[in-house]
């Protein structure tokens, strides 16, 4: 395999590229089974399911996106049943976005067939550098300002 290293990074940067295209592969694949839903959609659905509201605001913050190109997706997750505009609790004026049962559960499969599909890979890594891995991916999420999931954090060595 030939590496650019021209500058400092470039290998590093190569090998992101590279990983980065095998995630995208396993996240399309695994929203082939949902009608449809767009990997965007499938975004905003991963940022809605926490406990607390979320406003469209703080959606398009999350996704990095215009509050109007916010409110369009949003629309079409209404639309099929994924995602409900309430009033926020505290403050009648404002609303939020929560997930619906259904957008739950789609949210549970996709977020388990890509554990799987992982995991079939991650078992083909050569035992002595799993630990080093995944070292080196918490280090990367940490610099790119990823935030902790705590509630999720199952092994994908475990499956």
């Amino acid at each position: 395999m030939q590496r650019n290293s021209g500058r400092a990074g470039d290998d590093l940067a190569t090998a992101l590229l590279r990983a980065g295209r095998v995630m995208v592969g396993v996240s399309e694949r695994s929203l082939d089974d949902e009608g449809g839903v767009t990997l965007p959609q499938f975004r905003s659905l991963v940022l809605l399911d926490r406990p607390e509201p979320v406003n469209l605001v703080t959606l398009a913050g999350l996704l990095d996106v215009g509050a109007s190109t916010a409110q369009r997706m949003v629309e079409r997750l209404v639309r099929r049943g994924l995602v409900t505009r309430d009033r926020h609790p505290d403050n009648g004026r404002e609303v939020v976005l929560r997930l619906t049962a259904d957008g739950e559960a789609l949210v549970g499969r996709v977020v388990a067939r890509r554990r799987r599909a992982l995991g079939a890979i991650a078992r083909r890594l050569p035992q002595g550098t799993r630990a080093a891995f995944v070292e080196a991916l918490h280090a990367f999420a940490e610099a790119a300002g990823e935030p902790v999931v705590t509630d999720r954090d199952d092994s994908l060595w475990d499956l």
